[in-house]
């Protein structure tokens, strides 16, 4: 097999981001955007020791799954992954790799679950940021690049962040404001940030100086997008992909965003962490809180709390719950949602994770439930041995990568302390790669 080869194969299985996979001379061939039981035509790319790459360049017998993309940038922009499938195809993709991370890697014996799919996979998320690209455009990166693909509409953002980022590049314009240019590390407009909920929307923009034009800034958005509530600043001088700084100006209207979310009032500063996808959220939510009750719980421990939305959930139902959060700016907002929302059942403490699990042990914390929704990486070591330490009935392991938690499910279940009960995929992220999972394990008796 040798680059630029032309190949006719069928697609038989999947990757973890929806690529269909054939096989060529017994090597794997990853092929972007064929579905699984198609036959097409493909040219290789890039060939490595144990598989490759190729190009979808026709499809000769089409599966019965195949769409037509409902997205006019779809597959340049790189936000999703999945438009090209119908939704039932979209959900099988990920509740197998879901099952596939359990048993390759966590090696566990334990059901997956039916994944929860979505009701609506278009304009679900309440959170955008928007790289801003020259000639005051904006969009999503391409694959595996940090080219923008312009756009002027995302069909999984709300319709209020696209009218919102129209508006700031019609400032941008008038007021002939620079975008950012990342390789030579010049202009001002870095990202368009939106957040909205039932408060409305909260627009953030990501700026490495102050800016001088600012009352036509605020005059154009409150005149062109009457449902912004505040306007804020974030400064970010660094040279880094991240995309928030660290110092934030109030322009105008509120500094934080107001939401509801199971019941509760939120509110929700531009830096706390806040799930995207607000019907999802609630499903998650419910099934980790009943999960946490199932042995008559009466006290909790929520690690990696954020603004507090499990912790106050929990609370409701529980004598006592601690919240763990090391952005502090989240842990002002948890407390002030605690209040709120009449909770005082509720102590929230800022600290890493492992920092606050080892001060609790040392202090005799006993809880019966431990919560854990971390990111990306997963859980340290340290964590998880501070967690074995307190013993808890019951470990609620939210997770928004199944890999990170099919590892860290094999060392909880390494010394036979503790044993996974369920594992439940819920579809948070429609139309991307990505999948949320919650699981229930329950601590042995030996």
């Amino acid at each position: 097999m040798k680059k630029g080869n032309i190949h006719t194969v069928e697609i038989t299985a999947y990757t973890s981001e929806g690529a269909g996979i054939a096989r060529i001379e017994g090597m794997a061939v990853f092929v972007p955007l064929a579905l699984r039981g198609e036959v097409c035509e493909i040219m290789i790319l890039k060939v490595e020791k144990s598989f490759a790459y190729a190009k979808l360049i026709r499809v000769i017998e089409p599966s019965p799954e195949r769409r037509e993309s409902a997205c006019e940038y779809y597959p340049k922009c790189g936000g999703c992954t999945m438009w090209h499938m119908s939704y039932e195809e979209e959900l099988r993709v990920k509740e197998e790799h879901v099952r596939s991370c359990i048993e390759r890697i966590a090696k566990v014996d334990a059901p997956v679950l039916p994944i929860i799919g979505a009701d609506d996979v278009k304009r679900y998320r309440n959170k955008a940021q928007f790289p801003v690209g020259k000639d005051a455009t904006s969009g999503f990166y391409r694959p595996r690049s940090h080219d923008i693909v312009p756009s002027e509409s995302c069909l999984i953002q709300s319709e209020v962040a696209d009218e919102i980022r129209a508006a700031v590049h019609e400032w941008q314009k008038m007021c002939n404001i620079s975008s950012y240019d990342e390789k030579s590390g010049k202009g001002v407009l870095r990202h368009i940030y939106v957040r909205n909920g039932k408060g409305g929307a909260l627009l953030c923009l990501v700026v490495t100086e102050k800016l001088k034009d600012k009352d036509k800034l605020i005059e154009i958005i409150t005149e062109k997008c009457p449902k912004v509530c505040g306007i804020v600043l974030n400064i970010n001088k660094e040279k880094t992909n991240v995309i928030l700084g660290n110092k934030y100006i109030t322009l105008w209207g509120s500094s934080t965003l107001s939401d509801e979310l199971c019941g509760s009032a939120f509110s929700i500063s531009p830096a706390a962490f806040y799930q995207v996808n607000h019907a999802q959220t609630e499903k998650l939510y419910d099934i980790a809180t009943t999960l946490a009750l199932s042995s008559g719980a009466k006290t909790a421990l929520d690690l990696y709390c954020g603004i507090g939305t499990i912790t106050l959930k929990l609370a409701k139902s529980m004598e006592r719950v601690i919240g763990v959060e090391v952005v502090p700016q989240a842990i002002e907002d948890a407390k002030k949602n605690a209040e709120l929302n009449g909770i005082g059942n509720a102590e929230f403490i800022c600290a890493d994770a492992g920092e606050a699990a080892q001060r609790l042990t040392s202090r005799g914390e006993k809880p019966d439930a431990i919560v854990v929704d971390p990111p990306r990486k997963g859980l340290s070591p340290e964590v998880i041995t501070e967690i074995k330490r307190m013993s808890p009935e019951n470990v609620v392991y939210v997770s928004c990568d199944p890999a990170t938690l099919a590892r860290d499910l094999k060392i909880f279940e390494e010394d036979k302390s503790y044993k996974v009960i369920s594992v439940q995929p819920v579809d948070m992220f429609p139309r991307t790669k990505h999948v949320e999972t919650v699981v229930l394990l329950h601590r042995k008796y030996n």
